[in-house]
């Protein structure tokens, strides 16, 4: 399958599951619009994403799919999105520190069943509940040292060292690291493409 994403987390969730694919990354702006829900909005950028990377890819080969993926944390009704600096990712921590906050993934699939040129798509998300411990400020300012919130939703790497903040999981642990591993499945099982190849005794 093709992955539209340049994330290496992403990689590593599927490098873990058996799957043989090739990442391109994605040419779209994620732009906001004002009173979309979060399960739109990742969708919506999932969808961008995955159909963002198709003209690099004409035509589609049958049974090798295009994934685009989008992540989101939701703290308090706001977003809680990638820290630019130290100071906004301290800023971040400290709103998810001592509370529940919520992980969206959107996902969209693009496969071609060699009937027509144009793809056939299917979209949906997931959604993962997360509660952090209260996380001292001088706690908070050594794991912002670290460098690890770079490029993170909620400036936080869940298979990093801000696992030490977790009280609570409920729902899928990939989702939060960026790939919700059991949707993917389950979207590449209806459409004939699970299990990879790599799975089959030669």
């Amino acid at each position: 399958m093709y992955l539209a994403s340049s994330s290496p987390r992403r990689r590593n969730l599927l490098e873990s599951i058996g799957v043989d694919f090739e990442t391109v990354p994605p040419r779209y702006d994620e732009a906001e619009r004002e009173m979309e829900l979060p399960a739109e909005q990742v969708q919506r950028h999932s969808r961008g994403k995955a159909w963002s990377v198709l003209p690099w890819l004409k035509p589609l080969p049958a049974g090798r799919p295009v994934a685009g993926v989008d992540t989101m944390v939701v703290t308090q009704g706001r977003t809680a999105g990638k820290a630019a600096s130290p100071e906004e990712a301290m800023g971040l921590i400290g709103q998810l520190s001592g509370r529940t906050h919520l992980v969206y993934s959107g996902l969209t699939i693009l496969w071609s069943d060699g009937a027509g040129d144009q793809p056939q798509e299917m979209t949906d998300h997931a959604v993962t509940q997360v509660r952090f411990a209260q996380i001292p400020e001088a706690e908070i300012r050594k794991y912002v040292a670290t460098g690890e919130w770079r490029g993170k939703a909620g400036a936080y790497a869940i298979q990093g060292r801000a696992a030490a903040f977790v009280e609570e999981i409920r729902g899928d642990y990939s989702n939060i690291v960026g790939l919700p591993l059991p949707l993917l499945v389950r979207m590449l099982r209806q459409i004939g493409c699970w299990p990879p190849a790599s799975w089959v005794s030669p």
